[in-house]
This record gives structure tokens, sequence and C-alpha cells, in this order.
């Protein structure tokens, strides 16, 4: 897949392996959701019943041929590590655990091993999550941005689905990748084990977060394990968050949850949105917890101020300004004002929590 390095075959270690569940306080997460209720579906290599997946892991569908017909074929582990990333249940021993391991994973059969998805089958099978009636859809690929597929994906959004794309790695393309350049698409970037820009993730003006995506433990083949690096690891991650919130706050609009992801990640490189960290590494305490104002009224008269410093993100150009760049807006109504939040450096303290 475009979107990961595989390292290792068959790794052993368990949970004390995956370095990204204690940066991210997965388990202080996981004692307030842990994602129950809530369909991910996950367009990749397929996903084999591996015994930490068995009881998460739903029939899905063959976009291509030469599966099982149901989704659940996987010959290449690309597939089974990014679901294992969001649901593994860590029954097994060593096991894996995923950041929502009570969510269930719709299996996608869209792309053979080692190949990245083509257009038409992402877009088939996109459409095939918004009528199984997934809550997130996950995609750590990339593929030709044409028309089936930006109108597959636009047609997510507007059900009201939440769209997580990895942006891709360098050693395929030095710009950030489709669908996660489309606007409303929450589009992944990576850190390494120090919370620094990983060398292998790209970097753009798109990149709304960042999660770990280096020597990510997770699912492999035959029951196994696996160890990947690149910017499908983050996404994934990435889409277990999302799944905690929205089923810790199943009313919660898919635009008001990328908004909780944005609003509590913590600030990383120059102050504010960068191209490298986007809003910052996200914090799935901060995000479930938050006291986070809801997304403001836009107005086409309303624009922002004329000062650089006033604005989040400093350093896009107009032309970059995506879905997600009201994130980071209040605006007031009948008032007009603009109000740019503060951004989370790594010393500040966590938002006020709700009560």
């Amino acid at each position: 897949m475009a979107c990961s390095l595989h390292i290792g075959g068959s790794p052993v270690g368990g949970q004390s392996s995956q370095w990204h569940l204690q940066y991210l306080q997965a388990s202080k997460a996981h004692t307030i959701s842990r994602g129950e209720g809530v369909v991910v579906a996950v367009p990749d290599s397929g996903v084999t019943p591996h015994p930490d997946l068995a009881h998460n892991l739903m029939p899905g569908a063959d976009i291509i041929p030469g599966g099982s017909g149901n989704g659940q074929t996987d010959k290449d582990g690309h597939g089974t590590g990014m679901a294992g990333l969001i649901a593994a249940d860590g029954r097994k021993t060593p096991g894996a655990l995923g950041i929502a391991p009570q969510a269930k994973i719709l299996p996608i059969y869209t792309s053979p091993a080692h190949e990245d998805g083509t257009s038409a089958a992402l877009a088939m099978a996109i459409r095939y999550a918004i009528e199984k009636h997934a809550q997130v859809i996950s995609v750590s690929l990339t593929a030709g941005a044409d028309v089936e597929l930006q109108q597959a994906v636009r047609a997510a959004l507007s059900a009201n689905i939440v769209v997580v794309a990895a942006a891709g790695n360098t050693s395929k393309s030095p710009l950030v990748g489709y669908p996660a350049r489309e606007p409303g698409v929450i589009a992944v970037g990576g850190v390494d084990r120090e919370g620094r820009h990983a060398a292998i993730s790209v970097a753009g003006p798109e990149i709304d977060v960042v999660a770990p995506a280096v020597d990510i433990y997770s699912t492999g083949l035959n029951a196994g394990y696996r160890v990947g690096t690149g910017t499908s690891d983050a996404t994934a991650i990435v889409a277990g968050a999302a799944a905690l919130i929205r089923s810790k706050y199943p009313n919660l609009p898919a635009q008001e949850v990328a908004h909780r992801l944005t609003a509590t990640a913590v600030d990383k490189g120059p102050p504010g949105r960068d191209d490298q960290y986007g809003y910052g590494v996200i914090d799935l305490v901060a995000a479930l917890t938050a006291d986070v104002p809801p997304l403001g009224f836009e107005s086409s008269n309303v624009t922002p101020p004329a000062s650089a410093e006033a604005a989040p993100d400093k350093g896009d150009s107009a032309g970059t300004v995506r879905g997600l760049a009201t994130l980071g807006v209040l605006v007031a109504a009948g008032g007009g004002y603009l109000f740019w939040r503060h951004r989370r450096r790594a010393d500040d303290p966590p938002p006020r929590v709700s009560r």
C-alpha cells in the first residue's frame, strides 16, 4: 500500500510494544469511551478474522475480484493492521489493542496486495460504506482524484460520516494525496516516538492533525502481528479517535467530531497550524472531555482579519482554505466577530473539562 512501509515479519511483544497507546494515554481514554456502537469502514486490502479482531469484525464486501466476497480476505496484511489499530480488542496474548476496542470494523476489499487503490474501486467502497451506515471511514491509501471518487467522498461527508485519510508517504509523492486533500476530510500526517515530524510523512497545507506513524505494532496475517511505519498507521489511529468521540457523543455531527480533534490537538512546531503538524498531535482524553465550543455559523459577509498574526492558518495560501480551516473560527451571530481559538502547546494545561 502506498501509505505504509512494513518492517519485520511477525513481531512478538504484545500491547507493551504499542508505544503509541502510552503516548496517547489510551488507557485513560478507555475509561471514558471504547467506541461502542460505532462502525468504522476500512477500504483496504481486506481484513482477516484475527483473534484480536474476530469479535469486532463485520461481514463486508469485495469491491475487486479475488477475495472471499465479504471483505475478510487479506493477502497483504495492510488492511488487517489498520483494522487492528482501530478496533483490536486485545483478547489474545500477547495481543494488540486498538484505539476504539469496542468499535465494529466493516472490511472492504479494495486494493490487492502492495498496490494503491484505484479511484473507481475506492469510490465504490465509499458508497458501500454509506449504504451500510458507517459512521467513520478510514482511508489508509491514496488514489487519483477523478470525478467519480470526488463525488463519492463528498457524498460520505454529506451523509454525516467522518472521513479520515492518509496524507501519504514521501517515498511515493511529496504532495498530500487524495482523498486527504478533499475539503472536509481529516488529512493525517505522522510523528515519531519523540513527537517529531516523521520523515516518511508528507507535509502540506491540507494537513489537519498528526498521530504516531513510526514502528507501529498491530495485528497481522496468520493470527500474528506486524510493525508498520507510515501515514497509513497514523490514519487508522485517528479513525479510532473519531470512533471514540462518536461513541461518547452519538448526536455530534461529523463536522463537530473533526472540530473536537483539531480544537484539542497539542500544537507542535511553529505556533498555530503548520504544514508538518497541522493543528497538532491528537489528544484522546482532551477530545473526549474538553469543553469545546461548537462551530459558529458561517457567514459570507465575514472575512478573516487582515493581520497575519491573528490567523491560525498563518502561511497558508488563500487557495488552501479548506472545510476544516473553519474549525478554529467562531462567528458571533449577527455581530460578525471572529474568535480564533488559542492553540495548545505541549506545556499548556489541558482544556477545561465538561461537567
